[in-house]
């Protein structure tokens, strides 16, 4: 077994930077508000509703998996507001970067190596970072998952047994489970399955039968391949877009993840299942660059081993000194908790506004203010989680947020709407004749039907 490292102060001084800027610049985003809207429908039902009662397009053949995670996020939300869930995704990503520091220190990465992969993997993963999302329970998961399969890799034991919990808690969380089972069985096919393969094909048949302990069960399945197959996923829109040199977070994710897989390849002694995981994790994160962060949380360890190896092994750093760094992630925390969270949906004002204007009838409404207007008890037309509709639905709402002319079918049915200022919809809108602005705010515009006699 490798020596571990004699200190690691650098290393906890940038756990502290990442939670500090996490602080500082979080922010809720699309993908987070509706399991709030959710879980509070389910603790006032006392059931879990069929389909998405928020939403006017069909949607009662939905099988609603990750119910533990709406009813988490309804808690955060009903506590704290957006601050709940900042919070949180405060403690999530405080948690990731300890755990892989945990991982760094397993495999005997010196002090400053550590701290500096830690710093990279923070910022080519910057919006998984400071973007509040249901992947928040994800971001920690995978983390534990990679930190027992390692130990396990190392040392084989009954531990092993510990991954069918994690999975079951995991799958009703969120659906990236999916991602972290395929590493879990990549581990036991390719490396556990040689020295007791029975042991492996029993914890990966349990861990596969612990994906269906939700309260779907058998059903979970469905829901799986809704979200594998929506239309948002074939089209590679929204979080499903690949990566792209266009976007300045991928090209910032690609220049600093290509010195990572350098030094993790030179490391040494990678197994063939952390090969296969890398090759795999890489395939996702082309496919769908919202995948980057799992490719970036498996690379870190070794890659700071690989970086301890060739240089960054003793750097020195005064107490003095130490103290003057920390001041900085401190005064990002303290700031950041105390800051009004950032609002990136319509205000208060302007959704007030739609729903006068709606007078009973559906909003449609873009992504982040659907989820904003179902989180008030409005009714939407369609929200997340968009593969819970139909394809035909989704693909009209989408062609809608491209502003394509396929999507003004929607428009047709709609009397209030609601949209981002500056996006495509709302270019589109300014020039359609049969509608016209009715409020405004910094983030958001809604617009009515012209009655047709005027």
């Amino acid at each position: 077994m490798e020596p571990r490292p004699q200190s690691s102060r650098l290393t906890w001084l940038a756990v502290a930077l990442g939670a500090g800027a996490c602080a500082l610049l979080g922010s809720v985003g699309a993908d987070a508000r509706w399991l709030a809207a959710l879980g509070r429908t389910i603790m006032a039902q006392d059931s879990i509703p069929s389909g998405v009662p928020y939403a006017a397009a069909p949607s009662v053949d939905w099988v609603n998996v990750p119910v533990l995670g709406e009813l988490v996020f309804h808690a955060l939300q009903a506590v704290g507001g957006d601050r709940g869930l900042l919070l949180a995704q405060l403690v999530a990503v405080s948690l990731t970067l300890t755990l892989l520091a945990l991982g760094m220190r397993a495999l005997g990465a010196p002090d400053a190596a550590s701290a500096a992969v830690l710093v990279l993997v923070f910022f080519a993963a910057f919006p998984s970072f400071i973007i509040v999302r249901a992947q928040l329970f994800s971001l920690v998961l995978f983390c534990v998952a990679l930190l027992l399969l390692r130990a396990e890799s190392r040392r084989p034991s009954r531990r092993v047994w510990l991954l069918v919990p994690l999975i079951v808690l995991w799958a009703n969380l969120h659906g990236a489970v999916l991602v972290g089972l395929a590493v879990v069985a990549s581990y036991l096919v390719l490396e556990r399955a040689r020295r007791e393969p029975v042991v492996a094909a029993s914890v990966l048949a349990a861990c596969c039968a612990a994906l269906f302990l939700t309260p779907a069960l058998a059903a979970s399945g469905k829901y799986y391949l809704g979200v594998l197959r929506s239309e948002a996923a074939q089209r590679g829109e929204g979080m499903w877009a690949p990566l792209s040199l266009h976007r300045p977070f991928d090209v910032l994710f690609i220049v600093l993840a290509l010195p990572l897989l350098v030094w993790a390849f030179r490391s040494g002694g990678l197994r063939v299942w952390e090969l296969a995981c890398i090759a795999a994790l890489a395939g996702l994160t082309l496919h769908a660059g919202r995948n980057s962060v799992w490719l970036l949380c498996f690379l870190a360890a070794l890659a700071a081993r690989g970086l301890g190896k060739r240089s960054l092994r003793d750097v020195s750093v005064s107490p003095r000194t130490l103290v003057l760094c920390a001041s900085i992630p401190a005064a990002f925390l303290v700031l950041g908790v105390v800051q009004t969270p950032r609002q990136h949906a319509a205000g208060e004002r302007v959704r007030s506004e739609a729903a006068r204007l709606a007078a009973g009838k559906p909003i449609l409404a873009d992504g982040i203010d659907a989820e904003q207007l179902a989180l008030d008890g409005r009714r939407v037309w369609i929200a997340n989680p968009l593969d819970a509709f139909s394809r035909r639905d989704q693909r009209l709402y989408l062609d809608w947020l491209d502003a394509s002319p396929a999507g003004d079918a929607l428009l047709r049915e709609a009397t209030a709407v609601v949209v981002t200022r500056g996006s495509k919809p709302q270019q589109r809108l300014e020039r359609d004749r049969s509608f016209r602005r009715a409020a405004l705010d910094g983030k958001a515009a809604v617009y009515v039907r012209v009655p047709s006699n005027e």
